[in-house]
């Protein structure tokens, strides 16, 4: 299959191509980087293109060098675990043959950070983290804009409050409304508690001698803690809102009697808006399909506006044509009287693609299409300069680029090394931009503190990614032995250690109040209860930011950071011991497993059902993050992360005889029968039960399984690509 498609590629991607220098670049994307990024930067068009030509042509041979040591290693490991298959598992011989082959290195001594320049809500603001696809700029806006959103609409429309039987209808419940409004005040006196009543019992709200007066009636009270009280807007006897401030994050208590939301309200508050997202991770990477110029130039043309600040959105709904675009910052008055704002969107940061993939974007003198990941760190930053001139989106003046899927030391040094060309062929200050590792490679993981030495001036945030770092332990280790039930890994020795590991390293490397330590997506944008249960987990463990799938979810979960003072948590976790490093090496294999037949069918069933709802929308829409319904009819955000662990673990069973690939493929067919059925009302759906054979979108959902074991470090994106253009060549 995979030469077919080289073919495939060759003969029949049809793209018009221009010299430029030593390179051809697309027509299309040739035109958007003259007329559109460069426009009103000081940079011409023969210098960038000069220094872009002479950097990619220095940095691409290095890039295929880092790949080929991948493959290296992974040949050397499998072939390691072949010949110890019948020897006990020896952790002390494993290390010692990992550090012979350079997998694993020597820890250096203790150094800190020295990242500077960084906004506050890096730093100093611990919040939700939204991940959108930049593809798609109505969701990037609407992601920019829930720096602010509304507890009432997020209370009122999830499952935080329970439904009663009664209110079913699409009509305003009362009751719910009660409900929401109850959950508010107690919101209000559990954070921001009045000295002699209740805000449940207020009439009214005014200011007095720069302090909050809160009214029931007669008496007047204030804050038990003057200092959340920043300021107000309209008269201050009768104020339209009161900003408080609590954990360094903003809430906003609206007033106003008319409003339909007040109605039942004694005081006249008609909301509680709540600052949500404090930063976005505009995404060109997992939770989209970009295979070509056409999709490329969509993804820098969305992050361009954004950079801007003149992005914007239309679409229909309800019959009406809407506008979004960015909202301005939010203006006040503070307690001194003075005129005074709070941003108003989330910081965007960038999330590039990795060193793997190529793109025929541009070709590189030798005929070879370049590495995606140069291409995306050049123009990203270029679409970024227009903000560094007037600081509307980074105060503070850096581009904050999160960098996924690096291998160790080699690679988050070359990406060190990419930036250098990149600022220096555009013209900016050393280390202007700034680079989130994402901790979601076994390499990376058992090396964490040499990867952040290697960018030391530039390193804003690391974050760990269970699905995509669990990929990689099934991809490492395939040799080694069938492996554990991908809901058993969760409570594994590795992980427990992994996500331990990465809190630990970056409270000795200073992260605490200088950079972002973060943790992963809440994939169930339905079951909000659910997430306001468990995800204060990830405050607990000492992590300053966490990925939402959506900006209500973000809304509901910023409630967790007024809960739990993220520094004074990582205080006490910086005294706890160390994770082991022999723990998070613990193959998740299974010893001796004896499960049913009915386990290990359900157990494929569950993935084979996930994987092929994703494929077929990436393959056959092009779309790539979306809430897919599992086999029980459970909305799940998929992205390439859940794809890349689905087709790991089946492909694993498969290589050791725990299944058959001829029970694999049954289940498959079985499965496509009720994607499909999902998907009935999808007017743009093509079934693949149709006829198996032909849908390009089966057969590359096969294909991530069959061929799992020979993809480079088990990544989805090679076969993705291939039969997206395909697909596309087609329309």
């Amino acid at each position: 299959m995979t030469s077919f498609y080289r073919g495939f590629r060759k003969e029949t991607m049809k793209i018009n191509y221009q010299t430029v220098n030593n390179l051809k670049v697309s027509e299309n994307l040739l035109s958007f980087v003259n007329n559109e990024l460069l426009k009103d930067t000081n940079i011409s068009q023969e210098k960038f293109w000069s220094g872009f030509d002479k950097s990619v042509h220095e940095l691409a041979p290095k890039n295929k060098e880092l790949i080929d040591i991948r493959k290296s290693l992974q040949k050397k490991i499998d072939a390691w675990h072949i010949k110890n298959k019948s020897n006990e598992f020896d952790i002390s011989e494993y290390k010692k043959f990992l550090k012979d082959i350079n997998y694993l290195r020597d820890e250096g001594p203790d150094f800190v950070i020295e990242t500077k320049n960084v906004d506050s809500e890096i730093k100093e603001i611990a919040g939700p983290q939204l991940v959108v696809p930049i593809m798609n700029a109505r969701y990037a806006l609407n992601a920019a804009n829930a720096r602010w959103m509304s507890l009432y609409d997020s209370l009122y429309g999830t499952d935080v409050i329970e439904q009663s039987e009664d209110s079913v209808s699409e009509r305003y419940d009362p009751e719910r409304g009660a409900e929401v409004i109850k959950y508010g005040r107690e919101f209000l006196d559990k954070y921001f508690t009045l000295k002699d009543f209740s805000w449940k019992k207020i009439t009214g709200i005014a200011i007095q001698d720069k302090e909050l007066k809160v009214l029931k009636g007669a008496e007047a009270t204030t804050l038990k803690d003057k200092d959340k009280f920043i300021g107000h807007r309209g008269e201050t006897d009768n104020p339209s809102a009161i900003i408080l401030k609590n954990n360094n994050l903003h809430i906003e208590v609206l007033k106003n009697p008319r409003a339909f939301s007040a109605q039942q309200d004694h005081a006249g508050i008609s909301d509680i808006i709540l600052e949500a997202a404090v930063s976005t991770i505009c995404d060109n990477e997992d939770s989209v399909a970009a295979v070509d110029a056409e999709d490329k130039i969509t993804c820098y043309k969305n992050w361009l506006g954004l950079m801007k600040g003149d992005l914007k959105s239309q679409f229909e709904k309800d019959g009406k044509i809407l506008e979004r675009k960015l909202n301005p910052n939010r203006s006040f008055i503070s307690k001194e009287g003075k005129n005074s704002k709070l941003h108003g969107r989330s910081l965007l940061l960038i999330r590039n693609v990795g060193h793997l993939m190529t793109n025929p974007s541009i070709l590189l003198k030798d005929g070879s299409e370049i590495p995606e990941g140069l291409m995306d760190a050049f123009f990203t930053t270029l679409a970024a300069l227009h903000d560094l001139k007037n600081r509307k989106n980074s105060r503070a003046g850096s581009v904050y680029i999160v960098k996924p899927k690096m291998h160790g030391p080699d690679e988050t040094a070359f990406t060190d090394l990419i930036f250098t060309k990149v600022e220096e062929v555009l013209g900016l200050e050393k280390n202007t931009c700034k680079i989130g590792i994402m901790d979601e490679e076994r390499r990376t993981s058992a090396n964490l503190k040499e990867c952040i030495r290697s960018l030391k001036k530039r390193v804003f945030f690391i974050n760990t990614g269970f699905l995509d770092r669990t990929g990689d332990e099934m991809h490492t280790s395939m040799e080694a032995g069938p492996m554990i039930k991908k809901g058993d890994m969760k409570s594994s020795k590795w992980i427990m250690a992994y996500e331990n590991n990465n809190v630990d390293i970056g409270l000795r490397c200073g992260f605490s109040g200088k950079a972002q330590i973060g943790k992963g997506m809440w994939a169930m944008p339905d079951k909000m209860r659910d997430m306001m249960e468990q995800k204060i987990g990830h405050l607990q463990a000492a992590a300053n930011c966490a990925w939402v799938p959506s900006p209500t979810a973000a809304a509901l979960h910023a409630l967790h950071y007024h809960e739990l003072n993220i520094f004074n948590k990582q205080k006490q976790i910086l005294k706890r011991e160390k994770a082991k490093l022999d723990d998070l090496l613990t193959i998740p294999k299974a010893d001796r497993p004896n499960w049913s037949v009915d386990e290990i069918n359900s157990e494929i069933s569950n993935s084979a059902q996930t994987i092929l709802g994703y494929v077929v929308r990436w393959i056959d829409q092009g779309i790539g993050c979306s809430k897919v319904p599992d086999i029980n009819n459970v909305g799940l955000m998929e992205d390439r992360a859940t794809l890349r662990i689905s087709s790991q673990h089946i492909a694993n069973w498969v290589h050791h005889g725990v299944t058959t690939k001829i029970q694999v493929i049954d289940i498959m067919k079985e499965m496509a029968k009720i994607v499909d059925e999902q998907n009935k009302n999808d007017k743009k759906y093509v079934k693949m039960s149709d006829n198996f054979e032909k849908s390009i979108a089966f057969q590359a959902a096969c294909a991530l399984i069959f061929e799992g074991k020979n993809q480079p470090s088990g990544y989805t994106e090679p076969i993705l690509h291939l039969n997206r253009l395909k697909k596309k060549s087609l329309n």
